[in-house]
């Protein structure tokens, strides 16, 4: 697995699917949780049949190393790691996808280093970075409590509040996972089956360690410099996250653009790969 050295000298690794093609730049992807194995991005509904993808693993993940200072895992510092990656690519410039926590992150490298994003994807964001939490999820998941595995999974979303256990939290992870996907099917099942084994609790927990009030009005603030086209992706059955806290995103980005995806959900490449590859694609092409 390729591997770069960062800013204190660890050791990173990152995978590449895909071809490489001078004509299609590649993409660089920033996987979520926070903290979990990039190994649920996938190849982000066949992306890689024609486009490079760079997928790096952030520290104590994947292959990467646990960070030894914890202060490391926070997304501002996960940042500088990104343009060391950047740095061992030979990339002046890149386009720079990021879902759900990959999102605030790809957020804060874009404030930090305003000019070496060509196009940035948000895909399924949260809005924490605004400093506003939606409440549209919640309206969501209530709104689909027809579904057969609804029951269950509100129970286990009550549930998992009190969880302590780690085998308890995957099992009940596992049960409330519908929620997350447009439907419950075959392939979102299988997706689900593997999320309790890709969670580091410890990066998870250290991702917003450190970031203060005033760290984060100093991001919000960079970000009204980003100047490349943003285009952020959400779901109308994403229960994770909703719709409105991408729009908050936007908002925040000068000429960002919201394209909601239809019967999706947080995972928009598992429920619809083809519609989530054309749409992610045309904008990635656009002049």
């Amino acid at each position: 697995m390729p591997h770069f050295r960062t800013y204190d000298d660890a050791e990173l690794h990152y995978r590449v699917l895909g071809p490489a093609d001078a004509a299609l730049p590649p993409l660089v992807c920033l996987a979520g949780g926070p903290g979990r194995d990039a190994a649920y991005l996938g190849d982000l509904g066949e992306m890689a049949a024609h486009r490079q993808l760079i997928i790096p693993d952030s520290r104590g993940t994947g292959d990467s190393p646990p960070a030894a200072d914890p202060s490391r895992y926070a997304f501002p510092r996960l940042a500088e790691d990104l343009e060391a990656l950047r740095a061992h690519l030979g990339l002046e410039r890149f386009a720079l996808l990021g879902h759900d926590a990959g999102a605030t992150l790809a957020q804060a490298y874009a404030a930090m280093y305003p000019q070496r994003p060509t196009r940035l994807v948000l895909v399924c964001p949260g809005s924490r970075l605004q400093g506003e939490l939606t409440d549209d999820a919640r309206e969501i998941f209530e709104a689909r409590a027809d579904e057969e595995w609804w029951p269950a999974a509100s129970a286990a979303v009550q549930q998992l509040a009190e969880a302590s256990d780690l085998s308890e939290v995957r099992e009940l992870l596992f049960a409330a996972a519908p929620l997350a996907y447009g439907r419950w099917e075959e392939p979102q099942r299988a997706h689900a089956a593997a999320e309790g084994a890709q969670l580091g609790p410890v990066p998870r927990a250290g991702f917003w360690q450190g970031v203060d009030e005033q760290a984060r009005l100093a991001l919000l603030a960079g970000l009204a410099r980003v100047t490349c086209p943003v285009l952020v992706v959400t779901g109308d059955r994403d229960a994770v996250t909703g719709m409105r806290a991408g729009e908050l995103v936007a908002s925040s980005l000068p000429g960002a653009t919201v394209r909601p995806l239809h019967g999706v959900g947080h995972y928009p490449w598992v429920d619809e790969p083809g519609l989530f590859g054309s749409v992610v694609e045309d904008f990635l092409r656009t002049a």
